[in-house]
């Protein structure tokens, strides 16, 4: 029982309604169903019990399934970590290079964000992730990157999987030419018969799987990329966002300086080891960073300050031109808005014409902003009262 307590620990057992949310049911979902179809499937072609190979094919595919499992439970309920409430620098002077967050009632420390839907000061925050219910940061990082790493590698073998079973169960039924194909069949045939029959409702169910072990594959195998990419230069999703903002300040104002990011330990490898290491636990404890050569420990926080003025000067005013219901994907704004819908689960607020929305960046069919509800002058990071955060088609209006 003891080592069980050990294996699963919750901080809170309220953790638990994080898998009572659309993104876990449908990420379980989708792996219980290829996970289920693939072991069933592998009785049917290469049966276990029979062949060396045939034992290795099964015990890989259960490798993989607890494997994902572990890690994506890992990234659920370890979570990223948060900066305790009411934190503050050691040396009350360098509270002025910090920005502070009202919710929290804390400082935010470097590299740390506040979460709308976590509502918390979140450590090195990358993003929040719906598949999770939680935020991709400092303490599941890993458990995250390898749970992206794990699901397309696992699915590839389902996918194998299910194209073989299929093959092999229609090879002598069905006559395409596919005789002409030169396949060693012998380890399929056995006797006696399977026990699982394979009719059409069991070719319909394989083939259902295997569109979502391909989807699975090409989906979450983009987002091991991003990843892997911003991990190797020892950046979050954010701070890619922060620094990009950096130089368009830079190049707007034509400024004679140069934006270092001061995390960045100037070798992928050592920019690796911060995030994955073979304890499991990350380097540091979240709250403070070692920093490349001619940095300063709060140069990222001084340039998010910066934007916070800047933000003031170039946000753009707009006036709505045409109602919008606030829905995640509107049908009735154009094909193409309703296709480049951001996959976020940031609110959309509902507009009426004639309003007016301060919009400080914006995709080509969306724009990231404030809902003005009166004249009250909109300051700081934070939303202040009077002002509503919002997605919107940018369609819906024009620059005044």
């Amino acid at each position: 029982m003891g080592t069980f307590c050990s294996v699963i620990r919750f901080e809170n057992l309220q953790e638990l309604k994080r898998l009572c949310h659309w993104g876990p049911i449908i990420a379980l979902g989708v792996i219980a169903i290829c996970s289920t179809m693939a072991m069933i499937d592998s009785v049917l072609w290469y049966w276990p019990l029979h062949t060396t190979g045939g034992s290795v094919n099964f015990i890989m595919l259960i490798n993989w399934t607890v494997m994902i499992l572990y890690n994506y439970f890992n990234a659920m309920f370890v979570g990223p970590g948060f900066v305790p409430l009411g934190w503050k620098p050691e040396n009350s002077q360098d509270s002025m290079y910090l920005q502070y967050c009202k919710v929290c009632q804390a400082y935010k420390a470097p590299r740390s964000h506040h979460c709308r839907k976590c509502n918390r000061c979140v450590m090195k925050m990358d993003h929040h992730c719906p598949w999770i219910n939680n935020c991709c940061g400092y303490q599941n990082h890993a458990s995250f990157t390898l749970f992206l790493l794990l699901a397309p590698l696992g699915c590839i073998h389902a996918a194998f999987i299910f194209v073989m079973t299929m093959y092999t169960q229609l090879y002598n039924r069905l006559s395409f030419g596919w005789n002409t194909v030169k396949i060693d069949m012998s380890a399929a045939r056995r006797d006696p018969l399977p026990i699982i029959p394979f009719g059409l409702a069991a070719f319909a169910a394989t083939l259902f799987a295997l569109g979502l072990a391909l989807g699975t594959t090409i989906a979450v195998g983009m987002l091991f990329f991003i990843q892997m990419k911003i991990i190797l230069r020892n950046k979050t999703s954010i701070e890619s966002w922060i620094e990009e903002k950096a130089k368009d300040r830079i190049q707007y104002y034509q400024l004679d300086e140069v934006f270092v990011f001061p995390y960045d330990m100037g070798s992928r490898w050592k920019n690796f080891k911060q995030v994955f290491t073979w304890s499991g636990v990350p380097e540091g404890d979240g709250l403070e960073w070692p920093i490349r050569e001619g940095c300063h420990q709060y140069s990222l926080t001084i340039e998010q300050l910066k934007q916070k003025a800047d933000k003031r000067v170039r946000s753009v005013r707009y006036k709505v031109i045409e109602d919008y219901s606030g829905s995640c994907c509107p049908l009735n704004k154009g094909i193409k808005t309703f296709f480049t819908s951001p996959c976020t689960e940031e609110p959309r607020i509902r507009l009426q014409k004639g309003e007016f929305v301060l919009a400080t960046r914006g995709l080509r069919y969306w724009l990231y902003g404030d809902k003005i509800l009166d004249d009250s002058i909109i300051e700081g990071m934070e939303v202040e009262e009077g002002v509503e955060r919002t997605r919107l088609p940018a369609l819906t209006v024009f620059q005044e």
